[in-house]
């Protein structure tokens, strides 16, 4: 299988982080609700920069619009990978995982939809829609041999068509106000990327000088500063046929180290220190915790084998190889577990609004531990007994 060495590597790398993740949501819950909580949050809430250059932040900015650029740098390289050369550049190698994900981005927004529609809590109809990277393939990076291979790179690519479609939403959706100034010179910087590209200039220095440019305007159009890191990785050069590593993948390989254990463990740090207050478990039970949970568990079991399930009977895709439908169940509630982005999407959704986005973040992180436990037995049970007949 041409993506398998790839694929390798990357479940490696996101079983470890997706362990180092879980450690910073335990650390940072404890000292949200500790006496260091109050100079932790001052500590977010402290103001770095210069007023030069209109680039004084608080920290947590830094991290949520700065540091989050590069790891959607790193999404951004992955999803053009395998459009390239990976298992989405064929039709009938990609339908299966970009049409699950489409049907577990589109039924969850819909529930959370049905319980929210009219209400203030109405704008938050896209935190479900999300998929955690990181936890999802670190847990079924644990399961071993009771998982089949083709099974992994299925939830893999789903996760990347599904990030892709987060950032996409958050493009349209959650942009408050667009300055069509910076959005010309964004469009500036994203030609002479392209230009480069078309010149083949293969070190990165000659991307990532002009890619600091084009997150400096995309930050100040008014469109999320993150979608930079996007646009900057669909410039680097790649290859197809030979057998050298590219600029992109050497540029991945470089990054996967600094966004996995240093860039997502501080987002995870400085976005999961919920305070734990009265009446925070009863959010649980509103509309606002109903369509947050039942989204991201039910939503998205029933969007990725609902649409998997329409288009294998089609004939236009097929099951993963050696996988079962019990198997295609675990996967769905493993992309339950939205986390990162689910969390994300809500800071932008509620972003003058701290006490709801405590009441999401907490919903997203009790959601993101049902699903990840029921996917884990699940798949767990049906590995043994799979193991057990061969």
């Amino acid at each position: 299988m041409l993506i398998t060495k790839y694929f390798r590597n990357f479940l490696q790398s996101s079983q470890s982080s997706g362990i180092v993740l879980m450690v910073c949501v335990g650390l940072s819950l404890m000292i949200a609700n500790s006496s260091m909580g109050e100079a932790f949050q001052e500590l977010l809430n402290q103001k770095i920069g210069t007023e030069i250059f209109h680039l004084n932040y608080p920290l947590s900015i830094w991290i949520n619009d700065g540091l989050m650029a590069i790891f959607f740098l790193l999404v951004g390289l992955e999803i053009k990978r395998e459009i390239i050369e990976g298992e989405l550049s064929t039709v009938k190698s990609a339908s299966l995982p970009i049409v699950a994900a489409v049907g577990g981005m589109l039924v969850p927004a819909l529930i959370f939809h049905l319980f929210n529609q009219g209400t203030d809590y109405a704008k938050g109809w896209a935190i479900p829609m999300a998929t955690d990277i990181a936890f999802s393939l670190a847990i079924i990076s644990m399961l071993g041999r009771k998982v089949p291979l083709s099974l992994k790179i299925f939830l893999a690519a789903l996760a990347i068509v599904d990030d892709l479609g987060a950032i996409l939403v958050i493009a349209i959706f959650y942009t408050d106000q667009i300055h069509w100034n910076y959005i010309a010179l964004s469009g500036l910087m994203v030609a002479i990327l392209a230009l480069l590209n078309f010149l083949n200039f293969k070190k990165h220095v000659f991307y990532l000088i002009p890619g600091v440019f084009l997150w400096y305007f995309m930050h100040h159009s008014g469109i999320h500063a993150t979608i930079a890191g996007v646009l900057l990785a669909f410039t680097i050069p790649t290859n197809i046929s030979t057998t050298e590593i590219s600029p992109l993948e050497k540029l991945e390989q470089k990054l996967h180290l600094p966004v996995n254990f240093l860039i997502m463990p501080l987002f995870a740090l400085a976005n999961t220190n919920i305070k734990f207050k009265d009446g925070m478990v009863d959010g649980l039970f509103s509309n606002f915790g109903y369509g947050i949970i039942l989204g991201l568990i039910l939503g998205k079991i029933i969007g990725i084998n609902l649409f998997s399930w329409i288009f294998i009977k089609l004939k236009i895709s097929s099951l993963p190889d050696k996988s079962s439908w019990s198997q295609m169940l675990g996967a769905g509630l493993l992309a339950g577990i939205g986390f990162t982005m689910s969390i994300f999407i809500a800071l932008l959704s509620f972003k003058n609004h701290p006490e709801i986005q405590d009441e999401a973040k907490f919903a997203i992180l009790v959601a993101s531990v049902i699903a990840g436990i029921s996917g884990y037995s699940l798949l767990k049970f049906v590995g043994k007994r799979r193991l057990n007949r061969e």
